[in-house]
């Protein structure tokens, strides 16, 4: 098997964390250096993430997610965000691929004019597609930190308007997941639940 491959197979979603480990900065850095390399619609990069390690305000935020003990354990508490407005920011994205000569100024204005079609106007799906690719994003940060030592678990088992409020967040910033992350208190690999066999979810046309 791959390295790759490895990875895959033993990430596991963690309920409980080892107390009192530290995440260094410069390796959470690190981590989100390439989990900025996901894919994106657009490439409009929506995701925002915070990272929660002070303990008081982890409170907080477990108090938003109903308790959960695995915040209050975990190294840091990550609020994972989908940013409606992400178009707004198109201009200055592929404005730096004009000026490298990347793409001409009809190729511009055509970007530039189909991202607004898609997006000014429509609540709905700015507010899917903030969803889709924040989702995106996490799960590439999640085995990132797999691949660097880390456990997480991503969980959706919260109350985002409370989310909102401790955090204050501007209208335009969707709470998506919260991600817990540290090193996992098991001490040896949980049996992994039932999946699915690949003929159950997965329909081949044509192949």
């Amino acid at each position: 098997m791959s390295t790759f491959t490895d990875l895959v197979q033993s990430r596991r979603s963690a309920n409980n964390f080892v107390e009192g480990i530290k995440i260094p900065l410069s390796e959470l850095e690190e981590m989100f250096s390439q989990a900025r390399l996901a894919p994106s619609a657009y490439n409009l990069q929506h995701t925002h993430y915070k990272v929660i390690a002070d303990e008081n305000l982890k409170e907080e935020i477990r108090n938003g997610a109903y308790g959960q003990y695995k915040i209050h354990s975990a190294s840091a508490v990550i609020v994972v965000l989908g940013d409606k407005y992400a178009y707004l920011q198109a201009p200055e994205i592929y404005g730096g691929l004009k000026m490298l000569g990347a793409m001409t100024e009809e190729q511009y204005d055509q970007t530039i004019e189909s991202i607004n079609n898609a997006y000014i106007g429509n609540d709905t799906f700015q507010r899917e597609d903030a969803i889709r690719n924040a989702s995106l994003s996490a799960m590439q940060f999640m085995l990132i930190a797999k691949d660097k030592g880390w456990d997480t678990c991503p969980m959706i088992g919260f109350d985002p308007e409370a989310i909102k409020a401790t955090l204050q967040l501007p209208e335009n910033l969707v709470p998506i997941m919260l991600i817990t992350i540290g090193k996992d208190n098991q001490h040896k690999i949980r049996p992994r639940g039932y999946r699915k066999p690949v003929n159950e979810f997965v329909e081949f046309i044509g192949v």
